[in-house]
């Protein structure tokens, strides 16, 4: 996929000069845990925030004809240092204009504070979702398109009540990202009635998670939620769960939710849980627009991708100039009401309409509206294990 995106892009740059019009490329950051506890969900990710640049750069609309290109760098989701360098190295060496990215919480704060805060330079994650991004001091740089963990907590606890289930225990990555959602949950949970026998962190990157899930199991509970990552700690603890007989459904988080974890021995059929997500119109759209591409358009936080990606360029759209303090100052004006609606697949139209002097609106995949803190409202798809598949039952 990333070839053939290379590939369009310099087949598009040839034409340019050959008609002698050429025009530099415009760098943007995707910053992503290429390693790490989620790596199983960034290629596709990435992949999603280059199909928009793609639509956007091969247009021909973008400030009279210009390309974007992206230059990918690993956030590693857990270790602030390198990530922070990672981002640097993005901003100061290959001067992107703007970041798509980064990923987990506690790395998207650290790049927000460090990095872009003082560049002036725009980042939109598609994935970040601590509650505590909210109020971080970004001087403005900072937006997501997936929506605080402050409202997924209260999503999630209303669906284990609403499935009956008043008495759980709680395990969660011992990182912003885990703490902040398990706090969210267990005060929901908790306001409406539920029991929580015990909540423990545990930390990621061990080889046996027995002991984790001896106490856990010691506390009573039946039912186990993990609000931990898919391709680490909180699939070590579900498959030890599972070695050991202690739980054998699980109840998960968007951290969790990706087709890594279906690998597990032993099966994980009825597990359930949160994913951002929406069923609506632009989604549908998405959902075409990847699948021309080759892409899972449903997969963790594609949509979100392509989303981050196409505000970004759509900001310099409106910005007049690939400027980055530019980009920070239009990006919630092409996000938001008044103006007409763009979903995926429109990204031209919407680049003539704000070409031509128009306001748009983009809704995206993912009905982005951005508040005061950059934060979108967003909703919550609820998926559940069925036939050895992530399968969405409710949007919420």
């Amino acid at each position: 996929m990333q070839n053939t995106f290379k590939k369009t892009l310099l087949a598009t740059a040839a034409a340019a000069l050959i008609a002698g019009t050429a025009h530099a490329d415009i760098k943007v950051g995707v910053i992503l845990g290429f390693t790490g506890p989620i790596e199983s969900l960034t290629p596709t990710m990435a992949d999603s925030a280059e199909l928009a640049f793609a639509e956007i750069s091969n247009s021909g609309l973008l400030l009279g004809g210009e390309s974007i290109t992206s230059v990918r760098a690993d956030s590693t989701c857990v270790d602030s240092s390198a990530a922070t360098a990672a981002a640097e190295r993005l901003v100061n060496s290959d001067n992107v204009v703007a970041i798509m990215g980064a990923d987990c919480s506690g790395v998207t704060g650290a790049i927000a504070k460090n990095v872009g805060a003082p560049n002036g330079v725009a980042m939109v994650s598609p994935s970040a979702t601590s509650p505590g991004l909210s109020n971080i001091e970004d001087n403005g740089v900072f937006f997501r398109t997936a929506p605080s963990d402050a409202r997924q907590g209260v999503v999630l606890a209303d669906i284990v009540m609403a499935r009956g289930i008043d008495t759980v225990a709680v395990t969660y990555t011992n990182n912003d990202y885990g703490k902040g959602l398990a706090d969210a949950f267990a005060t929901a949970y908790l306001a409406a009635g539920g029991t929580i026998t015990i909540e423990a962190a545990h930390e990621d990157g061990k080889a046996d998670y027995s002991a984790e899930v001896g106490a856990l199991s010691a506390s009573g509970a039946s039912e186990l939620v993990v609000l931990g990552y898919l391709d680490q700690g909180g699939r070590g603890i579900i498959q030890s769960s599972l070695d050991s007989g202690a739980f054998d459904r699980f109840i998960l988080a968007d951290g969790m939710i990706g087709a890594s974890l279906l690998d597990v021995d032993g099966g994980i059929e009825g597990t359930f849980g949160t994913l951002p997500g929406s069923e609506s119109q632009g989604a549908a759209m998405f959902n075409d627009v990847a699948a021309a591409a080759g892409l899972e358009g449903t997969a963790p936080y594609a949509a979100q991708s392509y989303d981050a990606g196409a505000l970004i360029a759509l900001a310099m759209q409106s910005a007049g100039s690939a400027d980055r303090a530019g980009i920070v100052a239009h990006l919630t004006k092409v996000a938001n009401a008044p103006g007409e609606i763009i979903l995926p697949g429109e990204l031209a139209k919407g680049l003539q309409i704000l070409a031509d002097g128009g306001q748009i609106n983009y809704e995206g995949a993912t009905n982005v509206e951005f508040d005061a803190n950059g934060d979108p409202a967003g909703s919550y798809l609820e998926q559940e294990v069925k036939g050895a598949t992530f399968t969405t039952v409710k949007v919420h």
